[in-house]
């Protein structure tokens, strides 16, 4: 038995180090590491007025405490929280501390220091508490040249929230990169709420030496899920300005009889489209994909098989997916077909990872498929109000900002079924 572990765990090693090694990882990584500064902070939106500021310390003993105010250097208040840390094989996590903070008042900037308060000082803006809102959606970031182009590109728009369909680090098991990861994306992450779902990359379940999934995604990227009722990080929604937004597990179980299912069955209905009439949807492997890539995956075809109808009858919107290392937009569809009660369709899987573009398509295209492209990018949401809202696709085109594809969605007419 022992030979086998010790087996299980060499070849582990080699596959870290093999599926690790692009110059562009470890660039990003070395840059990270250098600035000791950072803590690897990010936020996220618990309930309608408070935030969770979310950070990792080396030091054992650091207390799990956020003090803020809405002047530079002034901090009338404070709120502690939780600490906890992991093991994943050989490695062991810092400690991850986890403060909610609040009530906020609505697009307000407040500045905050993090325990031991010997970091920096951040600052973040809360989201309005009505309409007009904007969103910055991108999925499969990674942590490549690619990557740090789609930031910077990012970082220039004045967006209110991120929405991020999974697939977030590609550590793939070796755990430091979850930890550069984490330096990455402080900059924009410590600003704005950042409110993710898992994808493929984020399972590192190994036989043997660790079988717990999503181990590391669960520790570090804590949302709000019993805050809507679920009992999984892995699945959840959250209301913002106007908009009810679920993000669902690809990689949980979803079957009509799966807890996932019988959450988000209920979660529907409780939506009051005239309090948030919009609805929308988070999820990493996509329902439609005319790609060549990912193509017959259980977490595609059988997800939608179960829950297509779920999304139809309550009118959900908006689709998100990622998984496919490209951009594509679908029409309204419903069974494979358009129809203007169905939600538009995207993917937007292009955020940088380290394995490239997916460059082939299916030929012909698709009369559902819209537009199409394999670039790296990313997209906004400006939803005006009730009833309009714009979205963009922002191609990474030479370090210049180009829109390389825009509709503006009007809501249907389509009653709840």
């Amino acid at each position: 038995m022992e030979d086998k572990i010790r087996e299980v765990r060499l070849r582990w090693f080699e596959h870290a180090m093999r599926t690790n090694t692009d110059a562009p990882v470890r660039r990003c990584e070395r840059l990270a590491m250098d600035d000791f500064r950072r803590v690897e902070v990010h936020i996220s939106m618990v309930g309608s007025d408070k935030m969770r500021i979310s950070w990792i310390t080396e030091d054992s003993g650091t207390p799990a405490t956020v003090k803020y105010g809405t002047s530079p250097g002034i901090y009338p208040f404070s709120a502690n929280g939780d600490t906890t840390k992991y093991k994943y094989i050989l490695y062991k996590s810092g400690d991850i501390h986890n403060v909610v903070i609040g009530p906020l008042k609505p697009n307000t900037v407040y500045y905050y220091i993090c325990g031991p308060f010997t970091s920096p000082e951040f600052s973040f803006k809360t989201p309005p508490a009505g309409f007009p809102i904007k969103f910055a959606v991108v999925g499969d970031l990674g942590q490549t040249d690619w990557t740090k182009s789609t930031l910077d590109h990012i970082s220039k728009s004045n967006y209110d929230v991120m929405l991020l369909p999974g697939d977030l680090s590609y550590a793939d098991t070796l755990q430091t990169l979850w930890d550069s990861f984490g330096r990455l994306v402080e900059p924009l992450a410590s600003r704005r709420p950042w409110m993710v779902t898992q994808g493929n990359h984020e399972i590192e379940k190994i036989p043997i030496l660790h079988r717990q999934s999503f181990t590391s995604y669960n520790a570090r990227w804590l949302m709000p899920f019993e805050q809507s009722g679920s009992t999984s990080n892995l699945y959840y929604s959250f209301e913002v300005s106007g908009l009810h937004i679920i993000m669902l597990g690809s990689y949980a179980d979803f079957g009509p009889s799966s807890a996932q299912y019988k959450w988000l069955n209920n979660d529907l209905k409780k939506v009051d489209r005239k309090k948030t009439p919009w609805v929308i949807v988070l999820v990493h492997a996509p329902w439609y994909n005319s790609n060549n890539a990912h193509q017959g995956e259980y977490e595609s075809y059988g997800m939608k098989s179960s829950m297509e109808d779920l999304l139809f009858k309550a009118r959900v919107d908006i689709v998100f997916a990622g998984h496919v290392h490209a951009y594509e937009r679908f029409t309204r569809v419903y069974k494979d077909k358009a129809n203007n009660c169905g939600p538009i369709y995207i993917t937007i899987g292009d955020g940088g990872n380290k394995e490239g573009l997916a460059t082939k398509y299916i030929d012909p295209k698709p009369e559902i498929s819209i537009f199409r492209e394999a670039s790296f990018g990313h997209g906004e949401l400006d939803v005006v109000n009730a009833t309009h809202a714009q979205w963009s696709w922002h191609r990474n085109d030479d370090d210049e900002a180009v829109i390389a594809d825009s509709i503006w969605i009007t809501k249907p007419s389509c009653k709840k079924l």
